[in-house]
């Protein structure tokens, strides 16, 4: 789960990392008031979407009159940002940060993630930092610094001072740099984070350390436990189809195919998008029903499926163990008659009653095309897809 920069930022100022003064606005006039309150003559008017180089895509404004500042407000709220991270959909602004403008001296980058490779926290930093690090990591890779830290042990105050180090930080910022690089490992480790990034994290001309931009990623699996973290989530940055998923229980995430799918089980789910796009389809999803697919619960995977307008056929792929094919058939039944499809759907049954399920299906009068196998199943929806296509067409 990502969260906003100036949420992340409100978590790292309790670990000890210094940041501008900012304040949050949902309107141009709330922009307008929060520059009124903040010291200074110049203002940076930051949109805040769940997307790093927001500043390419005219997401960050610096303003430096009380006009300008309204200016900025009206052309970001509301407005799309498309972003390379975003993709052409782009995500919506809907709220912004106005922070003090900081005079700075140099760029660095400091970030935390999760290794599972290593099975480590990795911290990672460069003594070049902004916009154009992506970049950097290609062109020279030495620039980029790596340290791994066992989690049994903890960031170690040496392994802090070798980053500062790394970063090109003298021994009068050395204190500070070591207080929040280890105020970051904190905050990744104590929220169950999966990463953390400052970039950039700036040295002022008053020789000051302060993060200028953060971002923040949480393991979505340990919210349960982390409740304030949780209640962070912002709905209008995540696809309204996986917030529908969400609240019916059920893991959804959205592609950007014309193949509906509904299967249960992650790893059949992976299986049968592979079998898809080696038949020459595009899945447009990817749903586990899990283990108790229900009349009902098997109906709202349908909706769920069905509405995302771009889908021109579905396939349905059960294997029956905790489950029993026949209640699945009855649940696929009850659920094509009351949603009236309008794309063909192919459905694929295996395990316990696989045999009272097909019965159920064929004997429905429904035109459901059933299949044997997982290939079958996958040529059969791709099949079924082109011909769809090309009725619309």
């Amino acid at each position: 789960m990502d969260i906003h920069e100036y949420q992340a930022k409100e978590i790292l100022v309790e670990y000890g990392v210094k940041i501008a003064e900012g304040g949050l606005a949902y309107t141009v006039d709330e922009a307008v008031q929060r520059c009124r309150e903040i010291d200074g003559s110049v203002w940076v008017i930051k949109a805040q979407i769940h997307s790093g180089a927001r500043g390419k895509a005219g997401g960050i404004k610096v303003c430096r009159t009380h006009d300008e500042v309204e200016a900025a407000a009206e052309a970001l709220l509301g407005k799309k940002l498309v972003t390379h991270q975003t993709g052409p959909a782009g995500k919506i602004c809907n709220r912004l940060y106005v922070e003090a403008g900081t005079e700075i001296a140099r760029e660095l980058y400091l970030s935390f993630m999760i290794d599972r490779s290593h099975e480590r926290v990795i911290m990672v930093g460069s003594a070049q930092g902004g916009m154009e690090i992506e970049r950097l990591a290609v062109t020279d890779p030495n620039a980029i610094i790596k340290i791994y830290v066992e989690p049994a042990v903890g960031l170690q105050d040496f392994q802090a001072r070798t980053m500062a180090f790394a970063l090109g930080l003298g021994e009068d910022l050395l204190n500070h740099a070591v207080k929040t690089i280890k105020g970051c490992y904190r905050a990744l480790r104590d929220l169950d984070a999966n990463i953390l990034e400052i970039n950039p994290l700036v040295v002022t001309k008053n020789n000051e350390l302060m993060a200028l931009d953060a971002k923040m990623s949480f393991d979505e699996n340990a919210l349960f436990r982390r409740h304030r973290i949780a209640e962070l989530r912002d709905n209008t940055q995540i696809d309204p189809r996986e917030v529908a998923a969400a609240e019916a229980g059920l893991s959804y995430v959205g592609l950007d195919g014309d193949i509906g799918c509904m299967i249960n089980g992650a790893g059949l789910a992976m299986a049968t998008m592979d079998m898809i796009k080696l038949a020459g389809g595009e899945p447009a999803n990817f749903l586990d029903v899990g283990g108790g697919a229900s009349a009902e619960r098997t109906e709202k995977a349908f909706r769920l499926v069905l509405a995302d307008e771009g889908v021109k056929a579905m396939l349905v792929n059960i294997f029956a163990g905790i489950n029993r094919c026949d209640w699945i058939a009855e649940g696929v039944v009850q659920a094509v008659r009351n949603i009236d499809m309008k794309v063909p759907l192919v459905v694929r049954l295996s395990g316990t009653n696989v045999e009272e399920g097909r019965r159920i299906i064929a004997d429905s009068g429904l035109p459901i095309i059933t299949a044997e196998t997982l290939a079958d199943a996958a040529e059969k929806v791709v099949r079924a897809r082109d011909e769809m296509v090309a009725k619309q067409g």
